[in-house]
């Protein structure tokens, strides 16, 4: 959720976007803001940088892209992760003949154990047993493994408590992605992923968590979320 100085200022840089094809400069928006100074505006543009809704690109003069929208100016309503859900014991019927092919019926993955989308739980990293994952589901190129979800922090993110969520093997990640993140070694969470100076913190989709913060060398980063599969 957004306060209403940087739901403003997103607003304001929209808009400038849009009528002039660059976004405004500092110090525009620090005057429709009625802001007295710059640094309130640098931190306002950092908060909506960690939450996903826009870039500041290097090393180009008013450098700032808008990634996404909040639902209230018409944005998608979920918070970045879009999942590509396969409902469970469904029966599918024929593809189209004008449809894109598809990688491959299913692919075998590793079931890993579960993972926490609320308190970190213990870490399982011993294979249990393989899932039959569609082969659009995947990414084209590293390893995937699934995880059951344990827990409700990810809700609005569309990730519920049962759903096994399929992972690609990464070890790093940029602001806004859902990841398994490991903490101080020994605790697996599932989290949208920030990076805040030489801290991460960890952040739920649902407004009874708490953001947790640590230092960079507590959060090593274990994959990224690209689908989920969902049994009724």
């Amino acid at each position: 959720m957004l306060t209403k100085k940087q739901l403003d200022l997103l607003q304001f840089i929209q808009k400038r976007v849009q009528r002039d094809g660059v976004p405004p400069s500092f110090d525009e928006m620090k005057v429709a803001l009625d802001l007295r100074s710059k640094s309130g505006i640098h931190r306002l543009i950092t908060a909506l940088e960690e939450r996903g809704f826009i870039r500041r690109l290097a090393h180009r003069a008013r450098a700032i892209e808008i990634v996404r929208l909040p639902e209230s100016m018409g944005g998608e309503p979920t918070t970045g992760f879009h999942p590509r859900v396969i409902d469970g014991d469904r029966p599918s019927g024929p593809r189209p003949a004008n449809s894109e092919p598809v990688r491959a019926a299913s692919v075998q993955v590793p079931m890993m154990g579960r993972i926490a989308a609320g308190v970190p739980i213990e870490a399982i990293s011993e294979v249990s047993h393989h899932v039959a994952v569609p082969g659009q589901m995947l990414s084209s190129t590293g390893e995937h493994y699934a995880l059951e979800v344990k827990g409700d922090s990810m809700i609005e993110a569309g990730i519920n408590h049962g759903d096994v969520v399929v992972i690609r093997e990464t070890n790093v990640a940029d602001n806004g992605d859902i990841v398994v993140a490991l903490v101080e070694g020994h605790e697996a969470t599932l989290k949208r992923f920030f990076r805040r100076g030489n801290a991460i913190a960890l952040e739920a989709a649902n407004p009874a968590y708490e953001t947790r913060v640590f230092p960079e060398d507590k959060v090593e980063v274990q994959g990224k979320l690209v689908g989920l599969i969902r049994t009724y």
